[in-house]
């Protein structure tokens, strides 16, 4: 996908997912104000609140009002485990081509 494909606030929450699955940011972590994050990604305050509405939804932040918004505490763990899920995916699939690759190759050399 592009990223003119990429609506203003998918990128947001995009870059905070980054920043924790990275440990960058890790539980507890303060985000930036609405407003530095609205200066920093060059879009209007409403575009960040959704952002945050979103990654709140996910698990990934929390908010207080008049406090600001952080990282939850099972944010990293979240992140890890649906990482861990995607692998087993892939592990799956791996084995799965390669039994049917084994076949195709059997049938060929009777």
């Amino acid at each position: 996908m592009s990223n003119e494909a990429v609506q203003p606030y998918q990128r947001i929450v995009q870059d905070v997912r980054d920043k924790i699955r990275s440990g960058q940011w890790t539980a507890g972590t303060k985000l930036p104000s609405t407003r530095e994050l609205a200066d920093e990604y060059g879009v209007a305050p409403g575009t960040v609140q959704r952002a945050l509405a979103e990654l709140r939804t996910a698990g990934l932040v929390y908010s207080h009002q008049g406090r600001g918004s952080f990282v939850t505490e099972t944010a990293s763990e979240t992140t890890e485990d649906s990482t861990a899920r995607a692998l087993k995916r892939l592990e799956e699939q791996v084995a799965d081509l390669s039994a049917r690759l084994k076949k195709i190759e059997k049938g060929r050399s009777d």
